[in-house]
């Protein structure tokens, strides 16, 4: 609740801590004051990735690792990302204050922009730590007001001197809210995510002839707001054509001039396919192509595509997905496998180290949405969760 009224949205319970911010800075200052009271050793690399580590072990030992985000988007909650770098420290203050001695530490992080709400793509901080792109490039992204990232780590204060790509954990494991209704409808205390849907972010201009609504003839227009329509409804359709766990959403379209009585000039749209299944987001993505070329050349319109995004679906580790389902049947919790339609840090660090997540319910599945909502009991359950699939890695070794 204190993190959450960094960035609150006036008359209601949401906050905005778009990444690099000053409500997102004021939100790491929050964090790392928290990290540096449990004495841990704290890092901060070149794109403002934290890691906090428990201190008194070999520094060449590969912690054990958690952790998730806080930026936000425009008009986000409380819960999402927040609750895995919280919990992350939780477990590690209960940890610390039990006493208990572990066979290799704990750490625990938040990752730079892992919305791409202001810089895409998303997940890009973990996607450097991971080596997955050139520190150098991700410097230079920019966000609609054409402001760099790296000048805005700067400004914040939060370009560190940790190397990229960053030290590699033992494991990773990241409790996450489902930001869906499937645990609630079913209730299911917990989540056993067995992957990540792979992603496909694409952003359109579309460019036709601005021209007077009343007195140019239909056949003679070239409106880019028809071809945006148009697009809209063909990727609502292809989902019901290959079915399954396909999804599509335009979640952004600007219309220049955006006045009543003018044919727009431009058409700038947004396009997010996600698929389970490689091959069929790739048939997903030939189709939509093909058909925003076809109907663009009916209309006479131009088109520009940019590739904001493009992930594989990511499968987790087999081994930490069993110890995540004992640690809920041992603590007589329901739990449920299933995968994430969102994406997570959890599946770039995939590509480095055994890897799973947690999940835990969202009040009717709202997410991305200042109404978002998890209630205590299952924040605690997924805690404690998270809790003993940590302290079970501790102990385990990886061929």
């Amino acid at each position: 609740m204190e993190l959450g009224r960094i960035g609150a949205i006036e008359g209601t319970t949401g906050c905005a801590r778009l990444a690099l911010t000053d409500d997102d800075k004021a939100g790491r200052d929050l964090v790392w004051t928290w990290m540096d009271e449990l004495g841990l050793d704290i890092t901060t690399d070149g794109i403002g990735n934290v890691v906090a580590t428990m201190p008194g072990f070999d520094p060449a030992m590969a912690p054990v690792m958690t952790g998730s985000h806080i930026d936000t988007v425009a008009t986000g909650g409380k819960y999402d990302g927040n609750l895995g770098v919280l919990a992350g420290l939780e477990v590690i203050e209960t940890v610390l204050t039990s006493g208990r001695e572990l066979q290799r530490p704990l750490a625990v992080g938040w990752f730079t922009d892992e919305e791409g709400a202001r810089f895409p793509p998303d997940m890009l901080g973990s996607l450097v730590y991971v080596g997955g792109m050139p520190l150098e490039q991700a410097l230079e992204i920019t966000d609609d007001d054409d402001v760099s990232l790296g000048d805005e780590l700067d400004r914040i204060g939060y370009r560190g001197a940790a190397p990229t790509p960053g030290r590699v954990p033992h494991a990773f494991v990241e409790l996450h809210i489902e930001q869906g209704p499937v645990l609630e409808d079913e209730d299911i205390t917990i989540g056993v995510v067995e992957g990540v849907q792979g992603i496909s972010w694409t952003e359109l201009t579309l460019t036709g002839q601005s021209c007077h609504a009343g007195t140019t003839p239909m056949r003679l227009r070239h409106d880019p707001g028809y071809v945006a329509a148009d697009v809209t409804t063909f990727v609502r359709q292809l989902t019901a054509d290959l079915g399954g766990a396909q999804v599509a959403t335009v979640g952004a379209v600007t219309l220049t001039p955006n006045l009543v009585n003018v044919v727009p000039s431009t058409a700038r749209m947004t396009v997010d396919l996600r698929n389970t299944d490689d091959e069929v987001l790739q048939l997903a993505e030939t189709r939509f192509r093909g058909h925003v070329a076809k109907v663009a050349e009916q209309e006479g319109v131009g088109v520009e595509t940019r590739t904001l995004a493009r992930f594989e679906p990511v499968d987790f580790d087999a081994r930490l997905i069993e110890l995540v389902e004992t640690g809920a049947r041992e603590r007589g919790f329901s739990f449920k496998r299933m995968p994430s339609g969102a994406g997570h840090d959890a599946q770039m660090f995939a590509r480095i180290c055994p890897t799973a997540m947690i999940f835990t319910k969202s009040v009717d599945g709202i997410s991305h949405n200042v109404n978002e909502y998890t209630e205590p009991i299952d924040l605690e359950a997924g805690a404690n969760v998270l809790l003993d699939t940590l302290l079970a890695l501790t102990e385990m070794e990886f061929a």
